[in-house]
């Protein structure tokens, strides 16, 4: 089962010693023991760890690169903050 994330969640896991997590669209990937496989280097993931990184992601890559990783790396979905 899917866990469901806050961006603030999200946020806590900005650092290897907290875990990195990024947000691709509305999935949350955990790319903790990624970091040291990634091709473009540990330094661009530890730079977008704790937030929204779609921007940056689709900048670089195409959607065969979620389909790849994401059964190993995605570990949830951001849920919509409440609206008051």
């Amino acid at each position: 089962m899917s866990q469901s994330f806050t961006p603030a969640d999200v946020a806590a896991h900005n650092s290897p010693d907290k875990g990195m997590y990024i947000i691709v669209d509305t999935a949350v990937y955990d790319v903790t023991k990624f970091v040291d496989e990634h091709p473009g280097g540990a330094k661009i993931l530890k730079r977008v760890a704790g937030k929204d990184a779609s921007k940056q992601f689709w900048k670089y890559h195409n959607e065969s690169v979620l389909k790849k990783y994401a059964p190993k790396l995605k570990i949830g979905d951001v849920k919509e903050a409440a609206k008051l």
